[in-house]
């Protein structure tokens, strides 16, 4: 796979800093009693049948549980297509992701309705996922990007709104911290404006790799494209972005 150059490094480097700086998740015993022809002993052999029962049906549940969390997400997608409650370890795994994921895109508050639409989609899909990848996170990316799209106006929006914050308030009066912070306002308005104005597909792309650490497979895997085509966007993505850079701001990547 081909290496990023230092330009391609910077930008998105660059777009990953932004986006950290705007980010804010019984055991049971039974013994069987002796049975015999009395009445009591006949009551005393039934609640401890039951009690039994009752730990074998812990126990399977146990079990169950800790076979989910030692299992990789395609034997839990496909064991739950049979008992549905098993689904819960994939939201259990991956949800704090897909949420910061969201939340960068479109802000807190809409995130965390689209979290759980996210992983209702999946669930509704699940017989489909494709069981020879064991980690479903790219697969659960790909989904949460296409809900994203459905509110693009809502991602707009917030990429503009951050335009307008300025830096946090500077809590020891340092010149230089100061500075800085202006500084960081400033790079923070410039790629939000910069995001604001890719093409979606691009976008997605760039936010994917930057923001998310994906690699070009999983892009191609999660967004249902060529792995080609991942690297056309990204590339035109970069070169966009790194347009929209002051050259003091590359400089301060390169070196800083």
């Amino acid at each position: 796979m081909p290496q990023p150059d230092e330009d391609d490094a910077a930008s998105d480097e660059t777009v990953s800093n932004s986006a950290a700086s705007s980010d804010s998740a019984s055991s049971s015993a039974a013994s069987s009693g002796s049975a015999s022809n009395s009445p009591a002993s006949s009551d005393s052999a039934s609640s401890n049948a039951a009690s039994n029962d009752s730990a074998s049906s812990d126990s399977a549940s146990n079990n169950a549980a800790s076979s989910d969390s030692a299992s990789d997400d395609a034997a839990i997608i496909e064991g739950s297509l049979h008992r549905p409650e098993r689904f819960a370890a994939i939201f259990d795994r991956h949800a704090a992701h897909i949420q910061r994921y969201l939340a960068r895109r479109l802000g807190q508050q809409v995130a965390d309705d689209l979290v759980a639409e996210t992983f209702l989609v999946a669930f509704g899909k699940r017989a489909r996922y494709d069981l020879a990848r064991a980690d479903a996170r790219p697969w659960l990316y790909g989904i949460a990007t296409n809900v994203a799209r459905q509110h693009q106006r809502e991602e707009i929006r917030e990429y503009r709104l951050r335009t307008t914050v300025g830096p946090p308030p500077d809590l020891d009066g340092h010149a230089d911290r100061v500075a800085a912070q202006v500084t960081a306002a400033a790079m923070h308005r410039t790629l939000s404006v910069a995001l604001a104005e890719l093409a979606v597909g691009d976008r997605d792309v760039l936010l994917l790799i930057a923001w998310e650490g994906l690699t070009y497979d999983e892009v191609a895997e999660a967004l249902g494209i060529p792995v080609g085509t991942v690297r056309s966007r990204l590339n035109r993505a970069r070169r966009l972005v790194r347009a929209a850079l002051p050259a003091t701001a590359k400089e301060t990547v390169h070196h800083g």
